[in-house]
């Protein structure tokens, strides 16, 4: 991969961290329109795969874009986008945690805070419905509605909800 490519890349996942809230998954769909879509660097198969390996594997859950960068360019892919997507958001976490506890009580504050709930959900389905693939988008629709109504209204512990999610999945319903 050309040098200059690749600092286009690991600029534009510096600018996706920024707008990672509610962590690095919310943000998987423009990795995927980045370096599947636009740059060709990685095909369907690669992408849903590297998600699904780092996923599977023990430790924090940014740990597919070290998958996604090492699959591009090896382990200094890896390292540049780990450093790219990491780098900014942690920066600015510190500094907004610092600033919000010392404002904790301000109504905006309050607020705001309150508010980025249901962007968070709605980044993160937006990522579940980009790996569920097209085939089963009602299916897992429907089964994530089901989930979530059922931890929003019931006391059902979420590990009975992942328990019949597998299930499911074991009987090719998803």
């Amino acid at each position: 991969m050309n040098l200059e490519l690749w600092l286009l890349v690991a600029g534009q996942f510096l600018l996706l961290s920024v707008l990672s809230i509610g962590g690095a998954i919310t943000v998987a769909p423009e990795m995927h329109r980045l370096l599947v879509n636009q740059h060709h660097l990685l095909s369907e198969a690669q992408f849903t795969s590297s998600i699904a390996i780092a996923q599977a594997s023990p430790g924090p859950n940014v740990l597919f874009v070290a998958v996604l960068g090492y699959q591009v360019s090896g382990l200094l892919g890896a390292a540049t986008l780990m450093v790219a997507i990491m780098l900014p958001s942690t920066t600015l976490a510190f500094a907004a945690a610092r600033w919000r506890h010392a404002r904790r009580d301000w109504l905006p504050v309050r607020a705001f805070t309150a508010g980025m709930a249901p962007v968070t959900v709605a980044l993160l389905a937006s990522t579940g419905w980009l790996l569920a693939g097209p085939a089963s988008h009602w299916r897992s629709g429907l089964l994530s509605g089901a989930a979530a109504l059922l931890v929003w209204r019931t006391k059902v512990h979420l590990l009975w909800l992942i328990a019949a999610g597998a299930v499911l999945g074991a009987l090719g319903w998803v």
